[in-house]
């Protein structure tokens, strides 16, 4: 958890407000959501803005929850380790506002969730381990773009044959994380146990004393 901070914090504060709409039985109600903060369109138009982020941490129901949490789990998680917790955040909150925008603007009824948010990390881990000057050349990496792409696949293939998934938020999101995938990244100091340390491999004289000949 010392290396995932904002992933660590995130899930706890879903999950709280999750609790609080299982109390209150908030996600049988459209209306209550959208008291809440659900995003609905003409958002913008009304300066609603705190509705692009408070829509991210609400949910539809328990499955919605698990999934999003699940996912939000492995990838946040594997971003942060790698990338930092600033990188993670601002590729997290950025995907996540930008696509609320797009779902405000191109659906009909309220929407919630941080898939939109979690497609930006998706899209953005792509770039992000290309452009990486420490783990481009990895010989793992291959594999994990490989899974990357065949979950995007089949996650939007799947949201555009399910009428309730808000798909435009996911490809929003995913649109974003990929762009913000292409930002310069700093290549950070090698950890405690990879550096190196030169020891002199005989000992050295005092500095009052000449050295004595071999």
């Amino acid at each position: 958890m010392r290396r995932q901070p904002v992933t660590t914090a995130l899930l706890i504060v879903i999950t709280i407000v999750f609790a609080y709409e299982v109390w209150t039985r908030a996600f049988f109600s459209d209306q209550e959501m959208i008291r809440l903060g659900a995003i609905v369109p003409g958002l913008l138009q009304r300066h609603e803005y705190w509705r692009l982020v408070a829509a991210m941490f609400l949910h539809g129901g328990w499955l919605h929850w698990a999934v999003n949490c699940w996912a939000l789990y492995q990838l946040g998680t594997l971003y942060e380790t790698l990338f930092g917790s600033a990188r993670f955040t601002l590729v997290y909150f950025v995907s996540g506002i930008c696509a609320s925008a797009a779902s405000s603007l191109y659906q009909h009824g309220p929407a919630v969730g941080a898939s939109g948010a979690i497609f930006g990390v998706l899209g953005a881990f792509i770039f992000s381990i290309r452009r990486s000057p420490r783990y481009r050349h990895q010989p793992w990496t291959r594999g994990l773009i490989g899974q990357l792409v065949f979950w995007i696949v089949v996650n939007v293939v799947i949201g555009f044959s399910v009428a309730f998934i808000d798909n435009v938020a996911h490809l929003a999101g995913l649109t974003v994380g990929l762009l913000l995938g292409f930002l310069p990244q700093r290549v950070p100091p090698p950890p405690p146990g990879q550096m190196v340390i030169d020891v002199p491999s005989a000992p050295q004289p005092p500095p009052d004393r000449p050295a004595e000949p071999w």
